[in-house]
């Protein structure tokens, strides 16, 4: 079970991985500024290594491994960016990974994994979306006697996480209002417990694909239930909302908005043609629900996670084909 991290956890974290990750830009966004009629601010976790938050987890957590760990092996199950991290962590610490991404997973994260793993991963595509290559990455683990990796219900790997929400808060001490995308829940965990720690009254809010609705189910019943899930541009946050940290994101998050395909596809066109920033669907959902306008924002000052940027080419070119009109 997932010991939910305090502060000092996330600072234990930060003075671990200095010198180990990039410190990443926070920029102030003046056209979404003015579309928000508030100061908007982006932390870019694209330009991150590996292209995205996840190596903060994945370093913290496969740096906590004893030499006996180390030596059973690891295997994970992940949409492409935790991947990305175990695979730089199991070349670094020379610790065989297999790793089960779903076939959601997009080539160039696939691509991303093996080289990074430098011969040592082991990669496995298993079923459509991320809760089989999960189910079955937990039954080789039982069976192999390997060590699993969650990407999101574990403490090293959320309190990891929550250095983005320190970095985040120390470079703009006085934002009102976070806006995080939301999967199985690690990053947002981590990431509110950071900034709710140094600004108590920040308001935390979550966003999510509509293709993917498991975290409005959850929020609307008070418990995480299955649900069907479609294929979407924000390929990195499938997967079913985590029952484990359920308790702790309700408690330290103020709610959760939902955005659709094309809410997604303009984000990207925008970021990239305004911004000159190649971002991936998942890392665009917050500004989708800006844009969008789902999330009151007039006077309250923002900051929104840019949580990663492993989108290929031809992706791109059809989020400029599905945004149409937009300017």
């Amino acid at each position: 079970m997932v010991i939910a991290p305090e502060m000092k956890d996330v600072l234990k974290a930060a003075r671990f991985l200095v010198g180990r990750i990039r410190k990443t830009p926070v920029e102030k966004s003046y056209s979404l500024s003015d579309m928000a009629g508030s100061e908007v601010f982006l932390k870019w976790e694209n330009q991150q290594l590996c292209g995205s938050f996840k190596i903060r987890g994945a370093l913290n957590k496969m740096y906590s491994l004893t030499s006996l760990e180390r030596g059973r092996g690891v295997i994970t199950a992940s949409s492409g960016n935790h991947a990305q991290g175990v695979a730089m962590a199991a070349s670094l610490l020379g610790v065989r990974a297999v790793i089960c991404v779903p076939g959601s997973c997009p080539e160039t994260k696939r691509e991303a994994i093996l080289s990074r793993g430098s011969g040592l991963v082991d990669l496995r595509v298993i079923g459509r979306f991320y809760d089989e290559a999960e189910a079955e990455a937990k039954a080789v683990a039982e069976r192999d006697g390997l060590v699993y990796v969650s990407a999101y219900e574990d403490h090293h790997i959320v309190s990891g996480q929550g250095t983005l929400g320190l970095e985040f808060l120390m470079e703009v001490p006085d934002l009102d209002l976070l806006i995080v995308p939301i999967s199985g829940g690690g990053l947002i965990s981590g990431v509110a417990t950071a900034a709710r720690a140094l600004r108590p009254g920040i308001e935390v809010i979550g966003v999510h694909a509509s293709a993917n609705p498991s975290w409005k189910v959850a929020w609307e019943n008070g418990a995480v239930m299955p649900v069907a899930e479609n294929d979407t541009y924000a390929d990195a946050l499938s997967g079913a909302a985590s029952g484990i940290l359920f308790p702790l994101v309700r408690k330290i998050v103020s709610g959760l908005s939902d955005v659709s395909e094309r809410e997604i596809a303009k984000a990207i066109v925008f970021l990239h043609s305004n911004h000159h920033q190649v971002v991936e669907g998942a890392g665009s959902i917050g500004v989708a629900a800006l844009m969008a306008r789902r999330i009151v924002t007039s006077g309250r000052k923002t900051g929104i996670v840019i949580s990663g940027g492993n989108i290929s080419d031809r992706t791109i070119l059809k989020a400029y084909k599905e945004a149409g009109d937009f300017k």
